[in-house]
């Protein structure tokens, strides 16, 4: 059973694409995308069926991360398969864990940017959605700079569950 991690922010158009295009890469880099599943969604339904914002296409593209999207609104129901639930602000990971049906889901939720070791007063990756191009360019620093601490922990879950 692959270990499942799905990013959330607002709309599911600019950050948490971004995230989970970022980890997809991350997980194929590291040889682990046959046991772990990404993905991502929105708190809210705004944007549902549309893809990424066309500034987070750029930035995906320009660094060298795929973009093939379509946005989704979470579900609480999604709990019970998901192993880890990504929030990219703490206005997100409060609307995460009260959605949380049991304590044990209320735990798989964690804000991205603690996985950053970099990092040790605002977790918060900022919604770039207002701004220009330069918000979505330091949000894809945000997103890489907590990634390989996340893939870290990811690594450690999974091959925990093949030892």
């Amino acid at each position: 059973m692959p270990y499942r991690v799905c990013f959330v922010c607002t709309g599911n158009i600019c950050r948490s694409p971004m995230a989970e295009s970022v980890f997809r890469a991350r997980v194929a880099e590291a040889g682990l995308d046959d046991r772990v599943e990404v993905d991502s969604a929105g708190t809210g339904g705004w944007h549902e069926g549309d893809g990424a914002d066309p500034r987070t296409v750029a930035v995906l593209e320009d660094n060298g991360y795929g973009s093939g999207h379509t946005a989704r609104q979470f579900q609480a129901s999604w709990f019970s398969r998901l192993d880890l639930v990504i929030a990219l602000d703490s206005g997100h990971l409060k609307v995460l864990r009260r959605l949380a049906p049991t304590e044990e889901d209320t735990r798989k939720v964690r804000l991205l940017r603690s996985y950053d070791p970099a990092v040790d007063d605002d977790l918060d990756v900022p919604d770039p959605y207002y701004g220009g191009m330069d918000g979505f360019e330091e949000c894809l620093e945000m997103v890489e700079g907590a990634s390989t601490g996340l893939l870290a922990a990811v690594r450690e879950h999974v091959e925990g569950r093949t030892a």
